[in-house]
């Protein structure tokens, strides 16, 4: 389970850091939070318990596949089941996609990873949005508004149990589900 993201305060609650905000709920709901171990440049959790290693790329967005190739290395994970958790600037505020496969969407920690994993991996991504400006950078790199932050938690949740149906019952349960997911407000 891969949430991408950019390390440091800076970016804790941007948009672009709605994978660790994903990936830290999964290990409170998971029970595992306090086990965040910093190795091969991600933090990472491995919860035998549940049979899933937390990985969150401590390297900036665009170098994410460097570590996640490590990590998933070192556990004999296939890129089939490694699932990585992604803001996506091109679905709306609360729109959420999940997908077994794909391309990068023009995302660059998505083409980090599939630089060196290929296409073949399944992916949740959880839509921000575009702003009036259009600019992405500006876009991503902001915290999330009002708003947002008052819908943030129903979204993180049902990214969660979307990604619990993916590990316990199977992909397209989880697809079903995550896909047909709507905020509201």
């Amino acid at each position: 389970m891969v949430g991408l993201g950019n390390p440091g305060r800076r970016y804790a609650r941007t948009r672009h850091n709605a994978g660790f905000i994903v990936v830290d709920e999964l290990a409170r709901r998971l029970g595992v939070e306090a086990g965040w171990k910093t190795k091969d440049g991600a933090r990472q959790i491995v919860d035998r318990t549940h049979g899933v290693v937390l990985v969150e790329p401590q390297t900036f967005m665009n170098d994410s596949g460097e570590p996640t190739v490590r990590i998933a290395a070192w556990h004999k994970v296939p890129p089939p089941q490694i699932l990585v958790v992604v803001d996506d600037l091109d679905l709306p505020f609360g729109k959420l996609r999940m997908r077994e496969r794909g391309s990068s969407g023009g995302h660059n920690g998505l083409k980090s990873l599939i630089a060196r994993f290929g296409e073949d991996f399944p992916r949740l991504r959880i839509g921000i949005g575009r702003d009036e400006t259009g600019e992405a950078i500006d876009r991503v790199l902001s915290p999330f508004d009002p708003q947002e932050t008052l819908r943030l938690q129903a979204i993180t949740t049902a990214c969660v149990d979307g990604i619990l149906l993916w590990l316990t019952q199977n992909n397209v349960a989880a697809i079903n589900f995550v896909n047909s997911y709507t905020v509201l407000g």
